[in-house]
């Protein structure tokens, strides 16, 4: 059973500036907040000053951990108008209300429609999109993607499908692919982004070494889900980037996906995106060439999906380094000027910073010579493009110089193990032997994204410092599903013989970033372990997946720890203010709003995911103490 509990605070004092506010509603209506993406809000109710006052003013329970095993939660809760509309780990879309967390309606797509391509029980969703026609007691949507490959169109009053749409509300993304894909991993997994009545869909693929159904974005009419437009992210040939892959190696080639979502600039009609690498992740010797679009910031026209300009952060992928995220859409000073930017953010620890309209580098981009490949027909590219500014976020190489220090015997387990292996630098390439790469597979950034303050210029981002083994095996007569020459040993993160990184602290971190400078405004461990600390270990950071928001308060929310908690920092020194354990891990990205005059930030405490910590089903609200919320019942 589903389930919402009010907490009751005794402190009755309601400050000055909250009932000057009185009757102030502030929603949250994308998951970036505003269109493109800073993640940014105005509102100071909850500030420097006060936050440690902050206490949970309502939890959701979804009641999806009864008699099945817990899904991770990764959505960004919306609010509209005093509505929050959440999804769920079994790919549910529920309506609250945002004051109480009561729930007002719920959709499940996978028990009341079925997956007409397989079984299907759940998977990763990072939101949902809300869409309006503007007109008072018109049209409201809520549009859902879900990992089978489905779009669905919700009244945002009723949860009931919308008729006009597509078959009765339901658009199915397998139908326009050929039969040979039919039956592969295809679908989305972050929220499809809105330009006026276009809704803009990215994908997840097959990374593998075999066939994988295209990473193509796609877009759809929000009335009719009527199929606009498509970008193929693999081009063909003929198509501009088609030199960039030998031979026919373009073919049934997946990932180059879209998978991190977008961000979108109204009044230009532009969509962005960050694309990940080609498949196979870490073997390109069956297509040789820079493989464009693959790992490229890409700005696509909204109306017609042709492409306005690109840029690619890394030529021939081998490591994983997807581009994890859409760009923020910021804008920044340079040389006296404000200019309209766009910020990306990368698995490999660097921030490549845009002009908007031509997607020039406003900091200046090299090429440096790394590591060539001694894998067999293997043709690592010769350079990597590397922004001077702002430096990396992240460690850049793994030796025996910053092998981890928390204890002697840690330190010598991991030792032992790296004179097994290949250290060295970034973009070293996977090999037989086995390849340190650092950062890994998680970043650097991921998912999480960042966060930007308009009044200040700082960006801030939270990574990861923890190192990944790659090691490629010869595939053998009869191996499935290794179609090519190699396959590789698994996911293997580097660790200790207590488990812990391999690499000296810190093994997460959130970086404030100026934007307008290129340099570090400060860098902070995120997350602790407290039996380390127990053990006089100072703080080391964890590994990270959830993002951050910031606010006019001074604050940046970030919870995305495996320690479980939520923290808020002092947006300009990075100290820490508040923290407060929630029912499992809060790995998503929180949002804040205000209803009634109340300021409220609520995070998905889902647990499970890559952290493998216990799993919850809760999304919790904070306000602070004192206020008409304090009273509500659900």
């Amino acid at each position: 059973m589903r389930s919402c509990v009010a907490s009751v605070v005794c402190v009755l004092v309601f400050s000055g500036h909250v009932a000057g506010q009185s009757g102030r509603t502030v929603d949250w209506p994308g998951v970036g907040n505003d269109p493109g993406c800073a993640r940014y809000s105005d509102l100071d109710q909850i500030n420097r000053a006060n936050v440690t006052r902050l206490k949970p003013a309502w939890t959701y329970h979804t009641g999806e951990l009864k008699g099945r095993a817990g899904k991770t939660i990764e959505c960004t809760p919306l609010v509209v108008d005093g509505v929050m509309y959440v999804t769920t780990g079994y790919l549910r879309v529920v309506a609250l209300d945002a004051a109480t967390g009561k729930e007002i309606w719920q959709f499940d797509p996978l028990k009341d429609h079925p997956f007409p391509h397989g079984p299907m029980s759940g998977g990763v969703n990072r939101g949902c999109a809300y869409w309006s026609d503007g007109q008072p007691g018109g049209a409201r949507r809520i549009l859902h993607g879900t990992s089978d490959g489905r779009l669905f169109s919700l009244d945002a009053k009723t949860g009931k499908l919308d008729p006009k749409f597509a078959d009765g509300g339901i658009r199915d993304l397998h139908a326009a692919l050929e039969p040979k894909f039919a039956s592969l991993g295809y679908g989305p997994t972050s929220a499809p982004a809105v330009w006026k009545d276009v809704v803009i869909v990215g994908f997840a693929c097959g990374e593998g070494p075999g066939i994988a159904a295209p990473g193509d974005v796609r877009a759809f009419d929000v009335r009719t889900g009527k199929e606009l437009w498509q970008f193929r992210t693999v081009p063909r040939p003929g198509d501009v980037g088609a030199e960039t892959w030998e031979g026919e190696s373009w073919k049934d080639r997946g990932a180059a996906n879209a998978w991190g979502g977008f961000s979108v600039d109204i009044e230009r009609g532009l969509v962005f995106a960050g694309l990940g690498s080609a498949a196979f992740d870490f073997y390109g010797g069956d297509r040789h060439g820079d493989n464009l679009f693959a790992n490229c910031t890409i700005a696509l026209d909204a109306r017609t999906g042709k492409r306005v300009w690109h840029f690619q952060t890394l030529r021939h992928d081998m490591w994983d380094h997807d581009l994890p995220v859409y760009p923020n859409l910021v804008t920044v000073t340079h040389d006296g000027k404000k200019i309209d930017a766009v910020a990306q953010v990368t698995k490999t620890g660097y921030v490549f910073l845009f002009d908007r309209k031509t997607g020039k580098p406003l900091f200046e981009v090299e090429q440096r010579k790394v590591p060539a490949s001694d894998v067999p027909g293997e043709q690592a590219a010769t350079t990597q493009p590397i922004p001077v500014k702002p430096p990396p976020f992240a460690v850049q190489s793994f030796d025996e110089s910053n092998v981890t220090d928390i204890g002697e015997s840690n330190r010598a387990s991991v030792l032992a193990r790296l004179r097994e292996v290949r250290g060295g630098p970034a973009f070293n390439p996977p090999s037989l032997r086995g390849t340190v790469v650092i950062p890994g597979y998680h970043g650097g950034a991921n998912w999480s994204g960042a966060s930007f303050d308009p009044t200040s210029g700082l960006l801030f981002v939270n990574s990861n410092n923890v190192p990944n083994i790659i090691t490629l095996v010869e595939s053998k007569k009869g191996d499935v599903p290794r179609f090519g020459p190699y396959g590789h040993s698994g996911y293997v993160q580097f660790l200790d013989h207590e488990g812990y990184p391999a690499m000296k602290p810190p093994w997460g971190v959130l970086t404030a970033i100026n934007l307008n400078t290129g340099e570090f405004a400060w860098q902070v461990p995120l997350g602790e372990h407290p039996e380390l600390t127990a053990r006089g270990v100072p703080r080391t950071g964890t590994e990270t997946f959830g993002g951050s928001i910031v606010t006019a308060g001074g604050l940046v929310f970030i919870a995305g720890t495996k320690d479980e908690r939520l923290h808020a920092f002092d947006k300009q020194t990075g100290k820490l203010l508040w923290e407060h354990p929630l029912p499992a891990g809060g790995y998503a990205t929180p949002s804040t709003y205000q209803v009634n005059g109340r300021q409220y930030v609520v995070i998905a405490a889902g647990g499970a995911g890559k952290l493998n910590t216990k799993a919850g089903d809760a999304f919790v609200a904070f306000a602070l103490e004192g206020g008409d919320g304090d009273s509500a019942k659900p």
